[in-house]
């Protein structure tokens, strides 16, 4: 169907719509795929019905092997090298079918894989059958060596898929804490900048008292100085009824009413008498 060339130094593209893959017991069988495909058709019924679509996948296949890519994006989905598929057939009940039986590089599983192609299924399963006759053929010819390179070959392209999701993860950390540390810098204080500190309080949430005399804590106004607060010794003092207190040190003679000033005139001169 196709050229030796086209398979051995290229690949031929074809689109289809992936079912997904299940786990068999067994690495080939017709009844083997038949269950697969009966299984994996009514988990799509059930994603259709919750409104979700078949994916659509392209197919690239080679004597290496057959990749299962995004149509969109090129992103390698599955990568199936041809000595680990046992299987390969299409549906002679639904001419849309066509399966292949691959066995799992990690976990050493089989799984069967199933695709829908509208007009191509059984063209493409011929055109695998056609890559296994090309590398059967290289396979005699270098003495089974190709087959050893491939396998090299395939180890290093996983390990650089590998340190290339790795140097992703790494990128995206580097970023984040780029952002984190310009988030800091902005919030930080400039250098040199004092905070200024509210006043502190007692446990009754009130300012201590501050020996700070009234006069000093009074800003001027317009360059002039406020006047000066009256002391309190000029303030005339009153008791409790509003009368002035007694001051036996200020009263003089006359202050005294009549009677008591009387009586003292009356002992002054008995001193006096007594005296002489």
């Amino acid at each position: 169907m196709h050229t030796p060339e086209a398979l051995s130094k290229h690949y031929i593209p074809y689109n289809a719509k992936f079912l997904g893959s299940t786990e068999v017991e067994q690495p080939k069988g017709t009844e083997v795929v038949r269950d697969a495909v009966r299984k994996l058709k009514f988990a799509r019924h059930i994603k259709k019905s919750e409104g979700q679509k078949t994916p659509k996948v392209e197919l690239q296949i080679s004597i290496y092997g057959v990749k299962i890519l995004d149509p969109k994006t090129k992103e390698v989905q599955h990568n199936c090298q041809l000595h680990r598929i046992s299987f390969c057939a299409d549906d002679k009940t639904d001419k849309r079918i066509f399966t292949f039986i691959c066995k799992d590089s990690e976990s050493n599983k089989h799984l069967c894989y199933v695709f829908d192609s509208e007009k191509c299924a059984e063209e493409i399963t011929l055109t695998i059958g056609q890559a296994f006759d090309l590398a059967y053929r290289k396979f005699l010819e270098s003495g089974g060596k190709d087959v050893e390179t491939r396998k090299q070959i395939a180890g290093l392209q996983k390990r650089i898929q590998e340190l290339e999701t790795e140097n992703t993860e790494l990128k995206n950390k580097v970023q984040d804490l780029e952002n984190q540390l310009r988030i800091t810098q902005v919030h930080a204080p400039p250098a040199g900048c004092v905070t200024p500190k509210s006043p502190s309080t007692d446990i009754f949430d009130m300012v201590p008292f501050s020996p700070i005399s009234p006069q000093s804590s009074t800003p001027t106004r317009n360059g002039t100085q406020p006047p000066p607060v009256p002391s309190r010794s000029a303030e005339i003092k009153r008791d409790l009824f509003g009368a002035e207190p007694f001051d036996p040190f200020s009263c003089g003679a006359g202050d005294f009413p009549p009677d008591i000033q009387s009586k003292l005139d009356e002992m002054q001169v008995t001193m006096e008498l007594s005296i002489m």
